[in-house]
């Protein structure tokens, strides 16, 4: 059994789409991320830097002591080497597949994440910012839209983690005011993927617990308070 310490944001997406698609036992473990918990004690044991989701793997590789895993990168390699799923073994397809997904973590995630929060949730207007993160997002947009030109059904040639690490950002393409349409490449790609039940059931996980996530509380916790060191 894996614990899934999770809230309903595109990281946490990431994750229980993967989970769903391997088919692997889990629970899910809210983490709310609008009331603090991220920066409990018990939280911050199995993922140091604050950030949801983490895993705990009670059934190892191996076997032994529960294993935790934080960032979504890594979990995602670590489920897809703990299953033989979606990570190719072949040199080639391998470092493609990882490329991929490190592009998403370095650069996709990070950047439409700073364009929604000055978009949607900065408590000022900021129009370089606004100009800045939008102008790369669309870049990021038209960076995937090639790629996908070239591979043709998924970012890295067969459906892979690079494709569940991307996923989940795109679907917020509506707020974050990138018009789909400007990537045929992207959209195409991206209907494919909505339509898999596993990212269907992914998506779905918790989508009660949002409710009252950004009121002032809510505003605190996700965007002024900060982890002290231990």
């Amino acid at each position: 059994m894996i614990d899934l310490h999770y809230w309903p944001t595109p990281n946490g997406w990431k994750i229980s789409i993967m989970l769903e698609e391997c088919g692997l036992p889990y629970r899910m473990v809210p983490v709310n991320i609008a009331r603090g918990e991220q920066f409990t004690p018990d939280f911050l044991a199995i993922s140091p830097n604050n950030r949801m989701p983490a895993i705990v793997d009670h059934a190892p590789p191996g076997g032994g002591e529960p294993v935790s895993v934080f960032e979504t990168g890594a979990i995602l390699v670590y489920l897809a080497e703990k299953t033989g799923c979606f990570l190719p073994t072949d040199l080639r397809e391998r470092k493609a597949v990882l490329e991929w997904l490190m592009w998403q973590m370095g650069g996709l995630g990070p950047m439409l994440g700073q364009n929604g929060h000055f978009v949607l949730y900065a408590s000022q207007k900021v129009p370089y910012a606004i100009e800045r993160y939008g102008r790369e997002a669309r870049r990021l947009y038209g960076v995937l839209d090639t790629q996908l030109g070239k591979t043709g059904a998924f970012v890295a040639g067969d459906y892979s983690i690079a494709d569940m690490a991307c996923f989940p950002w795109i679907r917020t393409y509506r707020s974050q005011q990138v018009a789909l349409h400007d990537y045929p490449n992207v959209r195409r790609w991206y209907e494919q993927l909505k339509a898999r039940p596993a990212v269907q059931r992914g998506c779905e996980l918790g989508r009660e617990l949002r409710i009252a996530q950004y009121d002032e509380e809510g505003r605190r916790h996700l965007f002024e308070h900060r982890a002290q060191p231990r």
